[in-house]
């Protein structure tokens, strides 16, 4: 069996260096997906990539059913398997308090940061192994497949001192919620091949975060290339006891 991997998206920010980061640290093909211009997001990824093999990368447009669609072409069940995911849509608008919320950007973000996620996972969950399929042996991979999810440590109820960020909160909470359920899931229909996992990337220098970089401590404000190099590491770290939780860029536990 063949092992692939799902970036989505990957037009900008940490998805466009994550899908950077397999293609120079993995053998895998790899899926990315954006919303438009399709050609300039593989000309973003590729470039000065001159080393890797080019024919790995596949960009596809942002819409679950025609990309999974595609997969199943690309990459047939029979032979192929998904062994790891990283499913990393997000926005933010930043309520300071109650009166700031905003019904339309509310809604808004739940729609891209939790049922993103949730739709991603029903259309490209079935790709994953089961509990018969051979998983590949490389140390490039973890040894498990991952389908890791984008969460934030503001989603924590228990590490939540500070209030604020209502819808974000809300969301990302309800993020570490769908991964725990799909993770109980995949026990069932996956066993030991496959776990799922929340992810917390710290604050990155990106157009999602500007707004916040003047208030980051020194040494807190990461690059996105470091980022996902911290991001690919703890995926590949995690064992079967990581499944279900949620996980920040230095590999230690977010509570829930």
């Amino acid at each position: 069996m063949q092992p692939w991997a799902l970036v989505s998206p990957a037009s900008r920010g940490i998805g466009l260096h994550l899908a950077r980061h397999l293609l120079q640290n993995t053998k895998l093909p790899i899926v990315t997906t954006a919303r438009k211009d399709l050609d300039q997001a593989k000309e973003s990824i590729l470039d000065g990539l001159h080393h890797v093999d080019q024919s790995r990368l596949n960009v596809l447009k942002l819409d679950v059913l025609d990309a999974a669609s595609a997969c199943s072409d690309l990459f047939p069940k029979k032979d192929n398997y998904l062994h790891l995911s990283y499913a990393i849509p997000g926005i933010l608008f930043p309520e300071k308090s109650p009166q700031q919320i905003d019904h339309d950007d509310a809604l808004l973000t739940f729609r891209t940061n939790t049922l993103g996620p949730m739709l991603m996972l029903k259309h490209f969950g079935p790709f994953l192994p089961r509990k018969s399929t051979q998983l590949s042996q490389d140390a490039s991979l973890p040894k498990t497949a991952v389908w890791a999810t984008m969460s934030a440590r503001v989603g924590s109820i228990t590490d939540n001192q500070l209030g604020g960020w209502y819808s974000y909160r809300a969301s990302k909470a309800a993020v570490n919620q769908v991964t725990k359920t799909f993770d109980n899931h995949l026990r069932t229909a996956s066993g030991e091949k496959a776990i799922a996992i929340s992810l917390h990337p710290g604050t990155v220098k990106t157009s999602f975060s500007k707004e916040f970089w003047g208030g980051v401590k020194e040494g807190k404000l990461f690059s996105p290339e470091f980022s996902a190099e911290k991001l690919y590491e703890v995926v590949v770290g995690r064992t079967l006891e990581d499944r279900g939780k949620c996980w920040d860029w230095k590999g230690d536990e977010v509570p829930p």
